[in-house]
């Protein structure tokens, strides 16, 4: 429970950041100049990346509520549409072509086109697999995609870690393009291992 909540206010708080930072001040100012120029010359990109991925980091925790599901299903479904349509294939395509222009050279713009191209195919597998009745397939794949989702909010942990430890920022940027999603799909892959063990204890 504890764990949870943490989890909906990192989700909450940096997609209020992200929405506030993107909005009421000037595109460019929050992240580090040499970002801006990219930012400028990709402004519907990046304005559509902010806004579609703050609706997944919004909507995301909600999709594992089991009162949610079980009392408001529909809510629990609607929900999920909105967080598959707008946040993850939004977000997805948008952050494809972000990476293309993304800070930290070859090695950055992969580990963000490879973290887009994850997001938006887990999405496709979860969507597909509630459509076919595969619960169990359609969770699995949830998670690991939420898990991609929050990579918006590890992304904001190791950067200043990362100032924290004084590692230069040209240096930092490009593996955190990586550690921002690649330790999240270990934990997920973890958690849905941990379920399945508990599950077949169960049976």
């Amino acid at each position: 429970m504890l764990a949870r909540t943490l989890l909906t206010l990192l989700c909450v708080g940096v997609a209020a950041y992200a929405l506030v930072a993107y909005s009421a001040f000037p595109l460019g100012s929050a992240v580090h100049p040499d970002m801006r120029a990219a930012f400028e010359a990709n402004r519907t990109a990046i304005m559509a990346h902010v806004f579609a991925s703050s609706v997944a980091l919004l909507l995301g925790p909600l999709q594992f509520l089991p009162g949610l599901r079980a009392r408001w299903p529909a809510v629990h479904r609607w929900s999920g549409r909105a967080y598959l349509g707008i946040g993850v294939l939004i977000g997805g395509v948008s952050g494809l072509l972000m990476a293309q222009v993304a800070y930290g050279g070859l090695v950055g713009r992969l580990g963000f086109a490879c973290l887009a191209v994850a997001w938006l195919l887990s999405g496709v597998r979860a969507y597909a697999a509630i459509r076919a009745g595969d619960i169990g397939t359609h969770q699995r794949w949830m998670i690991r995609n939420f898990a991609l989702s929050f990579a918006a909010v590890t992304l904001r942990l190791w950067l200043p870690g990362s100032v924290a430890l004084g590692v230069d920022f040209d240096l930092a940027y490009p593996a955190i393009a990586w550690l921002c999603w690649i330790p999240n799909l270990i934990a997920a892959e973890w958690l849905i291992r941990r379920q399945s063990a508990r599950a077949a204890a169960i049976a």
